[in-house]
């Protein structure tokens, strides 16, 4: 079987390394626009190109006699390189373009989740209107200001947070209005928790809670970032979070897809991520994305149990329901090491030393080689993953790991520790007695 991974970064080196472990002994390829050297050597051949250049990423998978792609990151999949694969008798393991949007168009989603009657909507407004946005900080206060397309996980800012007060909500509305449409939601409280599943429109197949770590330094300060580092626990829920709580936020995700095929007539397949907040009034859905979280991938599929190639045939051919998708019940802690700088001002082109890591896992992200030596290029450059019985332990793994990696990085020290963790508690034991 010959397996197609477009994407070249830490989430599809997660990807590749589990395609590599199946028992259908498949063979690898790639697109990516930098060589990850992580999965360039877990690959038969490799492509480097724009993973948004469709006509190419096409004719390399025709050319390669490719029996599934799987797509790693969302740019392809707003680009609709789904729907030219299958056009093109190509199995794909991602949603199609129509469904994609999901994650791509987060004004279409709010309206999409209330014309269903989806729970954990927040109150939202969707605006083009600079004067209408504005009445509208005015009448909220307290609100979250969200580009309606793809932003990296770096175009959203909250007031009390990045931003000050509603004037300076205001400000940065204007500012965002001149690129496009702009969506304005009632600032929530609580602790945020990731939900992925595999689905083939019809099944959905969970794994563990993870919880990621948006701000640059330790403490949870500093600018949003495409993700430091996150942590799961043993059990599929994290320790802030009960077994009410998890289920509330799986039928959200089951009745999203259901709603989905209605409204599109398309079924849903790949992976869906939830990205909600826990509020003393329950989940509440801050986006939903159409492929893998990076980090959380990191977390996840080291875990799984079942065959990854298994599951993507049950994807693709839509009979989920015959797989029975099982996790090792560990923790993991993933922690990123970034260039100085990251992610406001980071530095590029430095080379990276890699040492003894001993037993954590490695992943290389926005990385290059070049003459035997891995580069940085500003964006977050390798991950280390500890796992093991406890989230304490796996922290330890990690931590040791990220001690023999140098070079001019820096990585958030407190993911995964107990202190952040009771901090997480005390907040959400806080919100729910208020």
């Amino acid at each position: 079987m010959n397996v197609l991974i477009v994407g070249g970064g830490g989430r599809e080196h997660a990807i590749a390394k589990s395609v590599s472990k199946s028992s259908k002994s498949p063979d690898l390829f790639a697109v990516m626009s930098k060589k990850n050297p992580g999965i360039a050597k877990l690959c038969r051949d490799f492509l480097l190109t724009d993973e948004t250049d469709i006509e190419k990423v096409v004719d390399y998978a025709r050319s390669n006699n490719i029996d599934i792609a799987v797509i790693g990151p969302e740019a392809p999949l707003a680009a609709g390189i789904v729907d030219a694969l299958e056009e093109n008798s190509i199995k794909t393991m991602g949603p199609k373009k129509d469904v994609a949007i999901i994650e791509f168009d987060k004004a279409w989603t709010r309206d999409f989740m209330q014309k269903y009657s989806i729970e954990g909507c927040p109150l939202f407004g969707t605006f083009n209107s600079e004067s209408e946005a504005h009445k509208f900080i005015d009448q909220i206060k307290s609100v979250a200001i969200k580009p309606a397309g793809l932003t990296g996980g770096k175009g959203v800012k909250v007031t009390g947070d990045q931003l000050p007060d509603p004037d300076a909500a205001k400000e940065y509305t204007s500012k965002m209005l001149e690129h496009g449409t702009v969506v304005i939601e009632e600032k929530l409280i609580g602790e945020e928790f990731t939900l992925q599943a595999f689905t083939d429109g019809k099944t959905l197949a969970f794994s563990p809670t993870v919880q990621d770590h948006k701000r640059a330094f330790d403490g949870d300060t500093g600018p949003n970032t495409g993700g430091m580092g996150s942590y799961s626990s043993p059990s599929d829920l994290l320790p802030f979070i009960t077994q009410k709580d998890l289920d509330t936020a799986k039928d959200i995700m089951i009745n999203t897809v259901e709603a989905l095929i209605k409204e599109t007539s398309t079924p849903y397949r790949g992976i869906l991520y939830g990205q909600f907040i826990l509020t003393r009034d329950g989940p509440k859905v801050i986006e939903f994305n159409a492929r893998f979280g990076d980090p959380e991938a990191m977390n996840i599929l080291p875990l799984l149990q079942t065959d990854f190639i298994d599951i993507a045939s049950a994807i693709v051919n839509g009979n989920l329901e015959e797989i029975d998708v099982t996790f090792a019940k560990k923790a993991t802690v993933c922690k990123y090491a970034v260039p100085e700088g990251y992610p406001d001002n980071p530095v590029k082109d430095t080379d990276i030393s890699i040492g003894n890591i001993r037993d954590a896992l490695l992943f290389y992200s926005s990385v290059y080689e070049k003459d035997g030596k891995v580069y940085t290029t500003g964006s977050r450059a390798i991950a280390v993953v500890g796992v093991a019985d406890t989230i304490k332990e796996a922290e330890q793994i990690a931590s040791n790991a990220l001690s023999n990696i140098g070079g001019r990085i820096y990585s958030r020290k407190d993911i995964g520790t107990a202190e952040l963790i009771q901090k997480r508690i005390d907040h959400m034991n806080s919100l729910r007695s208020s």
